[in-house]
């Protein structure tokens, strides 16, 4: 699977030069047969570094960067790899993501718990 197509990448690129701004993230990646999940809103112009939401499945995700290319490199038991989620559409700001995984422990993909965490935001000011 491509996990980029040149449309996605031309987002990230955009979001990379637009620093201090609170991206919707652009693409869902995961790992099929595990827990692992990253959102990325954000992509340096050495097309490898991306920015965003990990998830390792360890109950503690991270903002922060991460490889493109080691994404890529994962190979998986049955021949899989770690792919985009097709059907994937950011509707909040990274930050309330970032809220909603804090308080889930894992990335939180549910509308409810999206709002909660928004709102938690708005009342922190």
């Amino acid at each position: 699977m491509i996990l980029l197509t040149p449309e996605l990448r031309d987002r990230l690129l955009i979001n990379g030069r637009e620093r201090d701004v609170d991206h919707i993230p652009v693409v869902k990646f995961f790992n099929p047969v595990g827990a692992a999940t990253w959102l990325a809103t954000e992509l340096d112009a050495d097309n490898d570094t991306l920015f965003g939401l990990a998830d390792m499945g360890f109950g503690c995700p991270e903002l922060g960067s991460y490889s493109l290319l080691e994404i890529a490199s994962v190979r998986l038991p049955f021949g899989l790899s770690i792919e985009r989620d097709l059907y994937f559409e950011g509707t909040f700001p990274i930050s309330v993501y970032d809220e909603a995984a804090r308080k889930a422990g894992c990335i939180v993909l549910d509308e409810c718990r999206l709002q909660q965490a928004a709102a938690a935001l708005r009342e922190r000011g």
